[in-house]
């Protein structure tokens, strides 16, 4: 089985201390990394100093930082600060992000996401190598600063949370690692052929990137019980969070399910979104049900080739009781 990661939610927690006490409990669990995600809450990166501070083992990511957010070197000084906080312990996540957030609360364009993603990391890369940062390209014209510290020999990772196949492909051939959400088994294989392509084009070694699927899971002995609330937040990620979620799983064989949960979304009739999430497509884009179930799913990713880790994801809805059991489920798959 390769590492578990856990997905901590922000949004379930009224202070940090919860949250830094959540990501305490993950790693009592065993669990190999926590991540976060960030969008109109909280600014993660504070967060994730007062996780590093309270933890000791444990990696840290972000689920992940919006491009459009910050400047590409502040990225890189972002990565570097939380690299010596940690003790290493750091991975960058990036992804092309949304027109909602981009927009709607960065006050940009959403244009050339793709391009601005790329570049990004390009650089990024540049920080991370010390020296003057010059770089001439499409979205960013910069130069003659460099970073005021020491650079490490082992700088942050970068992931890329990325669908599509260029965008994969994309991911193959710049980033360190691929975090991809809401894949069945089998789309998750023919995604890594993509990624593998990207690496190609690289001239990098596929098996260098760190693979780590998110799964939506909820465990409990009540299985109706943890399949409804999961349904909830699945079937608002396809039809309401951003259209991109909803383009990649009608691709996968499911465009008559989001066209119904879409529409439901245009009412606003967050319960007929769940009903129209199939029991057939909850089971191969999340794990939710009965402990054993839930461990079978996850397993059922964790053993496709290529992939190095699963984002253990709590779904909109769980208490802490139901998170505690979830995490204690799942900690049995590293006995």
């Amino acid at each position: 089985m390769p590492d578990l990661d856990l997905v901590l939610m922000s949004s379930d927690h009224d202070t940090v201390d919860s949250v830094a006490e959540q990501a305490v409990r993950a790693e009592e669990h065993g669990f190999d990394r926590v991540s976060m995600g960030e969008t109109t809450g909280w600014n993660i990166v504070p967060v994730m100093t007062v996780i590093a501070e309270r933890t000791d083992d444990i990696g840290i990511s972000d689920d992940v930082i919006s491009p459009f957010s910050r400047a590409p070197t502040v990225l890189g000084q972002t990565a570097l600060t939380l690299h010596d906080i940690t003790d290493g312990r750091f991975r960058l996540g990036l992804g092309p992000s949304s027109p909602a957030i981009a927009e709607g609360w960065h006050a940009g364009e959403f244009e050339r996401p793709l391009r601005r993603l790329r570049e990004t990391v390009d650089v990024i890369r540049a920080v991370y190598a010390g020296g003057d940062v010059d770089y001439d390209g499409d979205i960013y014209d910069l130069g003659g600063l460099s970073y005021d510290r020491d650079v490490p020999e082992d700088p942050p990772g970068i992931d890329l949370a990325t669908l599509g196949p260029k965008a994969t492909e994309l991911t193959g051939r710049f980033a360190d690692g691929w975090v991809p959400q809401l894949f069945t088994p089998d789309a998750m294989r023919d995604r890594l052929e993509d990624l593998e392509r990207g690496a190609d084009l690289g001239d990098r070694d596929p098996d260098d990137l760190r693979v780590s699927p998110i799964v939506r899971t909820f465990a409990h002995e009540d299985r109706e019980y943890a399949r409804s609330v999961a349904k909830q937040m699945v079937s608002f990620l396809i039809g309401a969070y951003g259209p991109f979620y909803g383009n990649s799983v009608a691709e996968q064989g499911y465009e008559e399910m989001v066209e119904e949960i879409r529409a439901a979304w245009e009412e606003r009739d967050t319960a007929t979104m769940a009903d129209a999430l199939t029991d057939e497509a909850l089971d191969e884009l999340a794990a939710a049900g009965t402990p054993e179930e839930v461990r079978d799913r996850i397993e059922r990713m964790g053993a496709i080739d290529g992939v190095d880790a699963v984002r253990i994801g709590f779904v909109a809805g769980m208490t802490q009781e139901d998170k505690e059991g979830t995490m204690a489920a799942l900690s049995e798959l590293g006995e």
